[in-house]
């Protein structure tokens, strides 16, 4: 009988010490999941989500009444167009992130999660796709390569939008979602936070290429514009402000300074985040924060808006008057 005892209470101690060790796993694992974002980080992301919800908002619905005006055959207008389509796109994920950020836990399913997440990618590049499209046209105009470039109906202007979006539908969707937070175990209350995916040699190779095309580009951008202000600046030296042609290309630069600002610091960044990606939770939080900067390229639309409005041009006016090259 005391025998007996002795096996219970011995096996009752087993069931124990293995009950405790599943929950220092499951909580070693839970905490290493958790919500890693320090309050100041928090602060930082709802303020810059808040920004791009409102200033992205109301440039879309401004940018909207615009387009109505404008020649819808013109392939400049039809880039503008898809550009308002991807930030509404976007627009729509920015209240579900303010609602993680601000309660620190995820409460809707983790494949919507990896929607949203997705979607801050695509939207950065679709958008870094419509500005190099809209600043080869104009600088093929410039260059008197084409007196002007347009579709010679709408059903072609459609069609290359659908295009585009089709392509994006076949190839980036599925790629985000089938293999986007697949390769390791996260928390179901914890989203945007899939830096193993980084462990993979084939994700590595993909963001260092990524990487490479953006900061390429983008510097040939500037480059080539500031080349083009330099021509225009000789061409119109006596009187430089009152040509039209300088304030076309210094609205170039609204493009060019947005990807400069916004989208090249978080490419620059993440090289260095690829290699160091499990050092610190700390880097996680800075990679967050670069990457929500990308979407204040959002604010575009609004720029855009007010440099065309009346005000905007009764000051550029007044400008003109007083600078010396006027």
């Amino acid at each position: 009988q005391k025998r007996g005892e002795l096996t219970t209470h011995h096996k009752n101690m087993y069931q124990e010490d293995f009950r405790n060790m599943n929950e220092g796993l499951r909580n070693s694992s839970d905490s290493s999941s958790a919500f890693v974002h320090t309050s100041t980080m928090s602060a930082i992301l709802v303020t810059v989500y808040s920004v791009v919800f409102a200033g992205g908002g109301i440039g879309s619905i401004a940018m909207s009444f615009v387009l109505l005006k404008m020649n819808t055959l013109s392939v400049t207008t039809t880039a503008i167009i898809n550009l308002v389509v991807v930030h509404s796109l976007l627009l729509f994920t920015v209240p579900f992130r303010l609602h993680y950020y601000v309660k620190k836990k995820w409460v809707f399913d983790m494949p919507f999660c990896r929607m949203v997440s997705a979607m801050l990618h695509i939207h950065m590049y679709l958008t870094f796709v419509f500005y190099v499209i809209t600043l080869v046209i104009r600088w093929l105009i410039f260059f008197q390569w084409k007196d002007k470039v347009e579709f010679y109906r709408k059903l072609h202007a459609i069609a290359a939008s659908v295009a585009v979006w089709v392509f994006v539908m076949v190839f980036g969707v599925p790629l985000f979602y089938f293999e986007y937070g697949r390769s390791g175990f996260y928390s179901n209350t914890t989203c945007f936070k899939f830096h193993k995916e980084l462990q993979q040699d084939s994700v590595k190779a993909l963001n260092y290429t990524l990487i490479v095309i953006v900061t390429c580009i983008s510097c040939v951008l500037l480059g080539l514009q500031i080349f083009i202000l330099v021509q225009v600046s000789r061409k119109f030296s006596t009187s430089l402000c009152s040509h039209q042609e300088f304030w076309a290309q210094l609205k170039n630069l609204i493009f060019i300074w947005v990807i400069i600002i916004w989208f090249l610091p978080y490419h620059l960044f993440r090289a260095y985040y690829i290699q160091h990606v499990s050092d610190a939770d700390q880097l996680e939080s800075y990679n967050e924060v670069f990457l929500s900067l990308t979407a204040l390229s959002c604010l575009d639309l609004l720029s855009f808006v007010l440099s065309g409005s009346r005000f905007f041009k009764q000051n550029v006016e007044m400008l003109q008057r007083r600078l010396p090259c006027c």
